[in-house]
């Protein structure tokens, strides 16, 4: 029984095709991942910018942990590194130490993303350029012609070109969508669901950041939401309190979901990892190390945002009982057909999270278990137990994830400069374009900021 994989260390991403039926063994899933790779070619701007390494240090992170085959970067110099997300000197040692490859020629079987002033030579793949401006960010066919400015005014703009890269390098690879490749995909972190494409005289520049943040759940969305924070241009960190809470360690499974998880880390405390990871940045680290629930209070002195990233029906029921000021929810779909959902929930709200997610039992996908590749463990030896916890555990990709952060941090972001309150907001990493939300008469932000530094 040594060799069967049980659910600590089961990749997520196999998952979906375990789920499906598509694989008939965990072993026929990991080798399907195993031929996902992507290319990344990046021009001479690289260099000085750093909008373009928040991007290919964003995507190769996300990437490798999906894209088993590997993450070649072509085009990269000795260059320094510009930003938050490595402790490197060097961006070429950043990019190693995140798990890609210094290439020098392009691979015929992957598909390409390019970021910065560099053209796409034709090899017959699909190939897209990474594009930003502003709150706007995504990907266009590399032959379209089409790009934004590629500013360095919103950094979580190039984040979220990288996920949504990602996503559709994935659905190539998959060969679950017809237009993947084929079509820009991206959307606007100011006003969701408007045409990321257009110009966008509304958007504000990025004056003022969050101070005071508790983060419920450090996974796959409390990590994304840590990289995020790292990405803001904070001009003194230890200015940021951030409590950080969660009760649980870094198993094998979290390296294919959770980009601050590493295989190294495997056994700690999540809530430590990601503290120290934080605290290299500067920030001000508060730890809770229990499970959130109805007992959790908030004392005065300690932060009233509360960012929440837990998949756990009980502990989203009692969020507004902890005596936060601001709660902003997100929560990934989990099955094979919707493990590319995304939902964003604030409150106050017209409906309380009770009401939302009050009573709900988890549902596993319906004869998950008689799959080929579960049928296949029963038979070497997994027990029922076992079986009904690998089964139960929800397919996940870190890209995904990364697209929630960027909407969740963006809520928090939009109400600091006056935009728009959203209650709620649901959307696919499949369908961009496509986004249901609904509105809240605006409110003051009161729950803590500092001014951020001006770009130069």
């Amino acid at each position: 029984m040594e060799d069967i994989i049980d659910h600590t260390k089961l990749h997520r991403g196999a998952k979906i095709f375990m789920d499906s039926g598509r694989a008939a063994t965990y072993e026929e899933a990991m080798a399907l991942l195993g031929k996902f790779g992507l290319t990344i070619v990046v021009g001479a701007d690289i260099a000085s910018s750093v909008a373009c390494q928040t991007a290919l240090l964003s995507l190769v992170n996300v990437a490798r942990r999906t894209f088993l085959a590997g993450i070649d970067v072509i085009g990269l110099s000795d260059c320094a590194s510009k930003t938050a997300l490595t402790s490197r000197d060097r961006l070429i040692e950043a990019v190693i130490e995140l798990g890609g490859n210094v290439a020098t020629e392009a691979r015929p079987e992957w598909p390409t993303a390019l970021i910065g002033n560099v053209t796409a030579t034709p090899r017959g793949l699909p190939a897209w350029k990474l594009t930003w401006a502003g709150w706007r960010g995504g990907v266009v066919p590399a032959n379209s012609g089409e790009r934004l400015a590629d500013d360095e005014a919103m950094p979580l703009a190039p984040v979220l070109a990288a996920a949504t890269c990602a996503a559709e390098a994935f659905a190539v690879h998959a060969g679950d969508h017809a237009m993947a490749g084929r079509r820009a995909a991206g959307l606007s972190l100011w006003r969701p669901g408007a045409n990321w494409l257009d110009p966008d005289e509304s958007e504000p520049a990025l004056v003022y950041l969050p101070s005071r943040l508790w983060l419920i759940g450090l996974g796959n969305l409390g990590q994304a939401f840590s990289w995020l924070l790292a990405c803001l241009p904070y001009e003194m960190p230890r200015e940021v309190h951030l409590v950080l809470q969660d009760y649980d360690r870094i198993a094998q499974s979290n390296d294919s979901t959770s980009m601050l998880s590493r295989i190294v880390d495997i056994g700690k405390m999540k809530s430590r990892v990601v503290a120290d990871w934080l605290e290299a940045r500067g920030f001000s680290i508060y730890l809770e190390e229990r499970r959130f629930g109805p007992c959790t209070r908030r004392s005065k002195d300690e932060p009233g945002l509360a960012l929440c990233g837990v998949d756990n029906a009980n502990a989203r029921a009692a969020l507004d009982q902890a005596g936060f000021d601001l709660i902003v929810e997100a929560g990934l779909g989990g099955g094979p057909q919707a493990f590319r959902n995304m939902s964003i929930h604030t409150f106050p709200a017209s409906r309380t999270p009770a009401q939302i997610w009050g009573g709900q039992v988890a549902q596993a996908e319906e004869n998950i278990e008689a799959q080929p590749a579960y049928q296949a463990l029963k038979q070497a030896g997994m027990d029922g137990c076992g079986l009904t916890q690998l089964a139960s555990r929800t397919v996940g990709v870190p890209f995904v994830g990364l697209i929630a952060a960027c909407l969740t941090i963006a809520e928090v972001l939009r109400r600091l400069h006056g935009g728009a309150a959203l209650e709620f907001l649901s959307t696919s990493a499949s369908t961009l374009d496509d986004i249901e939300n609904g509105t809240l008469p605006a409110q003051p932000y009161a729950h803590g900021y500092v001014e951020a530094r001006k770009v130069r």
